[in-house]
């Protein structure tokens, strides 16, 4: 189990269990958020949810799996800074100046001709 799932679901549990406002929150697509439950629930292997048309609700596992979650949550160790990435980007080369202007009866101008 990674800390991102367990606090994903946590996030769901936190906005009462209503998975769109937890993606909104979370700044992550909906599709990728049930995948994160899909996968916890395979990894736990039972249903950590019951869905019904009104509403979703915490199952047994669902509530032993907050506590720990939220337990872990609270021991895990700050993440490491992301070093700082210096200003500017990769040079560009330079191109030349352009094409040449095509001139009508004439070879193209960088091109070999082909041999007869």
């Amino acid at each position: 189990m990674k800390l991102t799932q367990l606090e994903q679901f946590v996030a769901v549990v936190d906005n009462g269990l209503h998975v769109p406002r937890a993606a909104e929150a979370l700044g992550m697509p909906l599709a990728a958020l049930y995948s994160t439950i899909e996968k916890l629930e395979a990894e736990v292997g039972h249903p950590l949810f019951t869905r019904s048309k009104s509403g979703w609700s915490l199952t047994a596992p669902g509530a032993l799996l907050l506590d720990e979650a939220r337990q872990r949550i609270a021991t895990a160790p700050a993440p490491a800074a992301k070093p700082a990435v210096p200003a500017g980007g990769k040079a560009k080369a330079s191109k030349g100046k352009g094409r040449a202007p095509v001139v009508k009866g004439e070879p193209k101008p960088f091109k070999k001709r082909q041999g007869r």
